[in-house]
């Protein structure tokens, strides 16, 4: 069954996942290519999760600030689509021919340095993720400054999602998708992946 909006999974690092991900339907699975993240994942398990799922398009994702780095990344995973950090890089970007996500950090930025950034780069990435890596407070301005950027910019929401809320968000907020982080299955009890279920079977078209 079709999902009621794009979803992006950020982050994964198993086949499980990827595996439930590509069979609810998502359209994005999102993998780590930086060795010093805890969510990295190796070429060869790369390669391995990515031969048995079909029909997603795989996201390579790197916080790189190098663009050599980056080609050196990109030759070696061959994502469909490349996420990035840093918005001075996506002129460059363009070359390597692929779709470019540009991931921004909510609890960094005030909104008016938000109105800028999209100004700038939504000309050149194709989809711009807003994350939070910390608290974010969903206030009337907050949602009032993200309908006016989603009605004008391809946004995936990757932040302040729950099950209870997603209706909520994708009837208010235009945006063109939500993102979702896949989780480490090495630790027991880690509820994140139940939520990830949850959100996922709460938008399924009936």
């Amino acid at each position: 069954m079709p999902l009621k909006t794009l979803v992006k999974i950020s982050n994964v690092t198993n086949l499980s996942d990827a595996r439930y991900c590509a069979g609810m339907g998502v359209d994005m699975l999102g993998f780590s290519m930086d060795i010093d993240s805890p969510d990295y994942i190796e070429p060869r398990k790369f390669e391995e999760i990515r031969g048995w799922v079909a029909g997603v398009q795989i996201v390579g994702e790197t916080s790189a600030i190098d663009l050599e780095a980056i080609e050196q990344l990109l030759a070696t995973y061959q994502p469909d689509i490349l996420q990035v950090d840093e918005a001075a890089l996506l002129p460059y970007l363009t070359t390597f021919d692929k779709s470019l996500i540009l991931r921004v950090d909510l609890s960094q930025l005030t909104l008016d340095h938000l109105d800028t950034l999209f100004h700038t780069s939504a000309s050149i990435a194709d989809y711009i993720l807003l994350e939070s890596n910390g608290p974010l407070h969903f206030d009337d301005e907050l949602k009032a400054a993200l309908q006016q950027l989603a009605s004008r910019y391809p946004i995936l929401l990757g932040t302040g999602i729950s099950a209870q809320n997603v209706h909520d968000l994708l009837a208010n907020l235009p945006v063109r998708g939500i993102a979702l982080s896949g989780g480490d299955e090495e630790q027991p009890g880690n509820k994140e992946f139940g939520e990830l279920m949850d959100i996922l079977e709460a938008i399924e078209e009936e």
